[in-house]
């Protein structure tokens, strides 16, 4: 499903919200769904990310030790999309029943080919705050949620054939493996336009690397990959202080077509 845009994606992440709002775990809701912890949460954060405000909200103390539940926005966005269901099945049966059109099943795969997904971890959608232009390079400047801001640096040409302007809304990507991490700040001059703080709401180890999930303000989520010894060397831990930081230069910016 996308809204003005806003790919929030299809069945599967609008069961995962059904689920939590019927057991009020993200765990439990995962394994109804047959879903990973991991995938659970990494669909949350993206459709946060994507709506701007909390879809799902975590919940603290009582006898069950806490759990979670979706926010009014969150039931909201469930109800919809059975409703958008429903006209989308009319649609397809509308449309099966001019399948007699020349090229009509050609272009639909062409279409379909045209609807391509990324592998950037890092999603967000925000609005162009100022574009500075340079004799080659572009600066834009985007004010996503809770008015943070994420600096790209792209080409003149790039930013004529986006179509760029004020107000503009646009999709950053940001691979996590881009993302550089830091405790502490102090007195360090570093040459990374983008500085974004957070605290550490989910370490994932691998072999060699870790996933470091970091909550910002305005629901938004940073996925960072470094090494299993940064993540020894910074003694990081849920729940503690870190800067994700990336160059304006590892921004990948797109437009709704």
């Amino acid at each position: 499903m996308t809204v003005g845009g806003e790919n929030f994606g299809g069945p599967g992440r609008v069961a995962l919200l059904a689920k939590i709002a019927e057991c009020g775990s993200i765990t439990q809701a995962a394994k109804m769904i047959g879903m990973s912890y991991k995938a659970a949460w990494d669909a949350i954060d993206g459709m946060n990310n994507l709506a701007g405000e909390p879809l799902v909200e975590r919940l603290s103390g009582g006898k069950g030790g806490g759990g979670t539940r979706l926010t009014q926005r969150g039931e909201q966005l469930v109800a919809n999309f059975s409703l958008i269901e429903q006209e989308h099945r009319c649609f397809v049966d509308q449309l099966s029943r001019q399948a007699q059109v020349r090229g009509l099943a050609d272009d639909f795969l062409l279409i379909r080919r045209m609807n391509m997904k990324t592998s950037a971890r890092n999603q967000f959608l925000g609005k162009v705050t100022a574009i500075k232009p340079g004799a080659v390079n572009d600066e834009i400047t985007l004010e996503v949620a809770a008015g943070q801001q994420i600096v790209a640096i792209i080409t003149h040409e790039s930013t004529l054939e986006l179509g760029l302007a004020p107000g503009a809304e646009v999709f950053a990507l940001i691979k996590s493996s881009s993302i550089m991490l830091a405790t502490d700040l102090a007195g360090a001059r570093l040459s990374a336009r983008n500085q974004l703080s957070g605290t550490v709401s989910r370490i994932q180890p691998g072999a060699v690397n870790t996933e470091v999930v970091i909550d910002l303000s305005g629901a938004l989520a940073l996925a960072a990959i470094i090494t299993n010894e940064s993540v020894a060397s910074l003694d990081l831990k849920v729940g503690a202080s870190v800067i994700g930081m990336f160059k304006a230069s590892s921004v990948i910016l797109g437009v709704a077509a």
